[in-house]
């Protein structure tokens, strides 16, 4: 009983409120879960509605409270309306984990405007105007957990790294400004950092079998990443457990980085 308890207070998101972007699919999908596994309401945020639809289904399934919105962060517009439609379900969110993502990675000299601004859009400027609509809230009720996934192309470049791995880059160095401001506050910011992982995203590296196995034999554990890996590490950096955690890098990747 000890120990239940002692656990339930580091871990619990019992009363917590979530918001996962991408949370239909691949690492946002598994960290949705692990929310509502730990007691958090949990609203999944993404495009397609058939993946929502399922996605929830299945948290609900296995005990947990959630529901989806479906919405468009590629726009402006469309991240203010799917954050208003979010609030609208449980209230403001207490935890905010932004996984949405595109990976377009063509050959530098044939990086156009057009990809750029695409993928900023979705990996960069939608993890900030989120922030901006719900840090300050949570700064003020003193408590409050922002949770990005960056990826190995923010720390070394690779397999075309190109607008992706700036955009990466760029979502950690947003993560040190939100902890900045706000962990005084009660608010830790925080970014996952996944090696490979056989996911929707990485399907152009998933497609080369040799790739995949040169990959996963860079890795100290000798396998490459499954989305459920993060949900432990999820967990901890929404909970109370990871109170004194803030604009940390944490690598979930096998060790892939540590070569």
């Amino acid at each position: 009983m000890i120990a239940k308890d002692y656990l339930s207070e580091l871990f619990s998101l019992d009363g917590r409120v979530a918001l996962v972007t991408g949370g239909s699919s691949g690492i946002g999908r598994a960290i949705a879960a692990a929310l509502a596994g730990a007691g958090a309401r949990t609203v999944v945020l993404a495009r397609g509605e058939a993946e929502l639809v399922e996605a929830v289904r299945e948290l609900t399934e296995a005990g947990g409270q959630a529901a989806w919105v479906a919405g468009d962060l590629g726009t402006r517009a469309g991240v203010r309306a799917a954050a208003e439609a979010a609030v609208g379900v449980f209230g403001e969110p207490d935890i905010l984990v932004n996984s949405a993502g595109i990976n377009l990675r063509p050959p530098m000299g044939e990086l156009d405007e057009e990809v750029w601004d695409r993928t900023m859009a979705v990996n960069l400027e939608a993890p900030f105007l989120l922030g901006q609509r719900f840090g300050p809230g949570m700064a003020e009720r003193g408590f409050g957990r922002i949770i990005h996934v960056s990826s190995q192309q923010a720390h070394r470049a690779f397999v075309q790294s190109g607008a992706y791995g700036v955009s990466k880059g760029a979502l950690e160095s947003l993560a040190r400004s939100q902890a900045e401001a706000w962990s005084p506050h009660g608010v830790t910011v925080n970014t996952l950092v996944p090696g490979f992982v056989m996911t929707p995203l990485n399907a152009r590296l998933s497609a080369d079998p040799e790739r995949v196995a040169a990959l996963a034999a860079r890795t100290l554990v000798g396998r490459n990443g499954l989305a459920e890996d993060f949900a432990g590490a999820a967990v901890f950096l929404a909970s109370a457990a990871s109170a004194y955690v803030t604009g940390q890098c944490l690598f979930v990747d096998g060790g892939f980085s540590s070569h």
